[in-house]
């Protein structure tokens, strides 16, 4: 049974960047800290506004020339000892605010070792402020008349703002004040925090004067630090349990839909000036993890990050309210980071969580280092190797910068000592390489379609109405109120003289009492009539109301039903940009394939001319082939015939040669048999002495006679009726048969051979005692020449007692002359290679004679 395939989770699409984006390098500024009181020896000289040279210090060693090396770096600018904070701050964060401002993000952060004075460079101290303070001083002098009422602007945790109506900021304003506690009185031991008064003098504020007044603006603030890679929010107020205190919980980073990445549920406070602002920022400095080490007294063991989110939104066409549209709503951040310095555990002796919290803090600056190189790389080589951001939670943080667009800019901070010269070294280069990586330049953002100048104008109409409804408010009313009093009161009966002069009087009474009844009946009837106009009017009211009831339940039927129709719509939006999404997606498939199919017919066709030429090719070579096997058939047969005939000339020399040797041997044996049988007989064997026969010489016409008829050697010759002759593998044997008579070869060889020779073996005990003789012939040839003929041969005892000769070797000395030679010369081939092969050394040539020599062959 087959698994169904289970569906991968579709990539999202990654954020496409524009082509042609206009590019500007990283600014890295530099800031030279003085010397301390204790330190005398300076490795650090500012040669000019923008550049400084290294000197080595005198204890480090010299390079391979023998000389100290003396480096020089630039950067956009260097600011020296005597470098005011308002002067920094003009130059590197100035700029950064009033992008701010406009809607454009920015990124400024210290680098530098431990202890050369980047929290100083960020925070600053009472009376020299640093730039966070003087950023949020100018931020607020520049859009202090133009923020929105608070909580009118309201994130919504994936960084992003959406604008309340005045109503439910209201509502939300009154919630958040009856939530407020009671703060509590400082304690006299805790150290006061800084004011802002003490931090900028009044005569050092900024502002900005390019800010739009048809906008309304609010200014949120977080503060995170990161601890060994894990982020913590500084701002978070966590319930406090003195019994079991609770570790602080870390945050996750996470990316909204413009790919800018975030830290989840940071908390983010609005605050309306800077008082406020560096109140919470002083608030989780607190929190701040910093401790002393043997190279700085309060130095930062983790990356903090202070984000300034400036949030604005367009006014109404009347412009007195903040236009209730969302994608209206501009976000612009700027964070302000203090890195923590790199240290050397061999200088700082940290130990324990010290040691781990140098070894992370040493780790993330070199992944930031990591990413700064290849994005260079990337950058000035063409390649697309990928970043690796996700090492480190600071890189990661601050992606969207590198790879977005963004204005980013680093302040180096440099301790002169010589104790620093090493890590000094290294934060140079960094900051020289850090100079080549560029950034995408921030574009400005679309302006708003309606007309300039609305706040304005609202502000002018409202001066010009105040007066008019001060002339016709309170005071007009008044005197309308007492006309329609005397009014009255002129309708009412005249009341009659009431002087009484006499007790007797009883006319002036009841003249006056008929008054009176007739003023409290007009009364009634007054009465009456407002009662009756009242309700006359109360009826009208609730007839008006329950119109307008009626009217605000038609409304909400027509929202509702409006409300339905912008679902649709807003469904069928959707659902046409899913369709323009997928058919762009098509699109783009399918000019893939056809770009596939391109490349792949152009492959088919060079494949197809690359066949075509190989089949060509091989058609050639097998052409070729078969015109060399051919021609290399004719050498062949050519050569095999040449061969047969060399080897059948040389097989007829060679058995020319052999039957020439046979012939040899024949004669031999059959002198031999003679001078035996010879020597028998004149010892008295009473056998006649016959000479044999000369045999005749081979020739080729008698070849194939001789090969017919048997070998010499195959024939027996005629043997002494004492001895016979037996072949072995070392040559002939003659075999003495009578052993009883113990005849003694010496004796009977010696007379009869006078020529021969007695030579004993030089290992007798190991022949047997066996003898040897050596015979010795000469004899006059038929050419002319002598011939010394040596046979020798061993002698060994038989098993009946007698003796037995074998032979061994032939050797024959001829003395030649020089007629003989030139014959000889002059005879067939085969006889003279076997000459040639016969002949081992040739003997010294005497004195008497030049012509004569001697030669000695060997028989086998």
């Amino acid at each position: 049974m087959q698994r169904p395939n289970k569906g991968k989770t579709p990539r999202r699409p990654g954020h496409k960047k524009a082509a042609n984006v206009d590019k500007d390098p990283v600014g890295v500024y530099c800031r030279i800290r003085p010397l301390g009181a204790e330190d005398v020896e300076c490795c650090v000289e500012m040669i000019s506004s923008s550049t400084i040279q290294l000197h080595a210090p005198d204890g480090l060693k010299a390079n391979r020339n023998g000389e100290y090396k003396e480096t020089q770096y630039s950067f956009k600018k260097v600011f020296g000892i005597n470098t005011t904070q308002m002067e920094l701050f003009e130059d590197v964060a100035k700029p950064l605010i009033e992008d701010l401002i406009h809607c454009k993000n920015g990124l400024l952060f210290t680098y530098g070792v431990t202890g050369s004075g980047k929290t100083f460079t960020m925070t600053g101290s009472p009376g020299e402020g640093g730039l966070l303070p003087r950023s949020l001083d100018m931020l607020f002098n520049s859009i202090g008349p133009f923020q929105a009422k608070r909580f009118v602007f309201k994130p919504d945790d994936k960084n992003g703002m959406e604008i309340q109506g005045q109503v439910d900021a209201l509502l939300e304003r009154q919630k958040r004040e009856s939530q407020q506690t009671i703060p509590k009185t400082p304690s006299s031991r805790q150290k006061a925090d800084p004011e802002l008064a003490d931090m900028i003098k009044s005569e050092e504020a900024y502002k900005s004067e390019n800010v739009d007044e048809d906008c309304c603006y609010s200014v949120f603030v977080s503060y995170i630090e990161i601890y060994n890679n894990y982020i913590y929010d500084l701002l978070e107020d966590a319930p406090f349990d003195p019994i079991r205190p609770k570790a602080p919980q870390s945050k996750i980073l996470r990316e909204d839909q413009n790919h800018n990445m975030y830290v989840a549920g940071c908390t983010e406070v609005e605050v309306k000036s800077t008082e406020e602002a560096f109140e919470v920022f002083w608030k989780g400095q607190k929190k701040r993890r910093i401790a002393n080490t043997e190279l700085n007294r309060e130095s930062s063991r983790s990356h903090s990050v202070f984000t300034v989110k400036l949030a604005q939104a367009p006014l109404d066409a009347d412009g007195d309210h903040i236009l209730q549209d969302k994608h209206q709503v501009n976000v612009s951040q700027l964070c302000l980071v203090d890195l923590a310095g790199s240290e050397r555990t061999s200088r700082t002796r940290a130990e324990g969580s010290r040691l781990r919290e140098a070894g992370n803090i040493n780790q993330s600056l070199m992944t930031l280092r990591t990413c700064m190189e290849v994005l260079r790389e990337n950058q000035m080589c063409g390649t697309n190797k990928m970043v690796p951001y996700r090492d480190s939670k600071v890189t990661h943080l601050f992606k969207n910068y590198f790879d977005g667009e963004g204005k980013v800019r680093m302040i180096v901070c440099v301790n002169p000592k010589a104790d620093d010269y090493d890590e000094t070294m290294l934060v140079m280069r960094f900051a020289e390489m850090t100079q080549e990586v560029e950034v995408a330049r921030p574009v400005d953002r679309p302006i708003c379609a309606l007309a300039a100048g609305r706040r304005h104008r609202n502000r002018v109409y409202k001066d010009e109405l105040s007066p008019r409804m001060d002339e016709r408010g309170a005071p007009g009313n008044a005197v309308d109120d007492a006309a329609l009093l005397d009014q009255l009161i002129e309708s009412l009966p005249t009341l009659p003289r009431c002087e009484l002069v006499d007790p007797a009087d009883d006319q002036t009474l009841p003249r006056l009492m008929e008054v009176l009844e007739r003023r409290h009946r007009v009364r009634q009837m007054m009465t009456e009539q407002f009662n009756k106009t009242a309700s006359t009017l109360k009826s009208m009211l609730q007839q008006f109301d329950s119109q307008i009831n009626s009217k605000e339940t038609f409304l909400h039927d027509q929202r509702s039903k409006l409300s339905e129709k912008e679902k649709v719509i807003s469904s069928q939006k959707s659902e046409m940009e899913r369709l323009e999404k997928k058919s762009k997606t098509l699109e783009y498939k399918i000019d893939i394939l056809q770009k596939t199919t391109n490349m792949y017919e152009q492959d088919k066709r060079s494949l197809q001319q690359e066949l075509e030429t190989r089949e060509q090719r091989l058609h050639r070579e097998l052409t070729e082939k078969k015109r060399m096997e051919q021609r290399m058939q004719g050498m062949v047969t050519d050569t095999k015939l040449k061969w047969e005939k060399e080897c059948e000339r040389r097989v007829n020399a060679k058995q020319l040669e052999m039957q020439n040797k046979l012939w040899v041997k024949d004669e031999k044996l059959k002198q031999l048999k003679a001078i035996v049988t010879e020597s028998s007989s004149g010892c008295g064997s009473g056998f006649p002495s016959e000479r044999p026969e000369k045999p005749e010489r081979p020739s080729r016409e008698r070849d194939h006679k001789r090969s017919a008829s048997p070998s010499p050697l195959q024939t027996a010759p005629p043997v002494h009726p004492t001895h016979r002759r037996s072949h072995s593998a070392g040559g002939e044997k003659w075999v003495d048969h009578k052993p009883a008579s113990n005849l003694d070869l010496d004796t009977v060889m010696q007379p009869i051979i006078p020529n021969a020779i007695k030579v004993s073996t030089p290992n007798e005990k190991a022949l047997s005692k066996c003898q040897k003789y050596v015979l010795r012939h000469q004899e006059l040839a038929s050419d002319g020449e002598i011939e010394t003929k040596l046979i020798k041969g061993n002698v060994f005892k038989t098993r009946g007692g007698g003796q037995a000769v074998q032979f061994t070797d032939i050797e024959t000395l001829k003395q030649e002359c020089a007629t003989a030679s030139s014959r000889k010369r002059r005879s067939g081939s085969g006889e003279q290679a076997a000459h040639m092969e016969d002949i081992e050394n040739r003997a010294p040539v005497p004195s008497t004679s030049s012509n004569v020599g001697y030669q000695k062959r060997r028989k086998p």
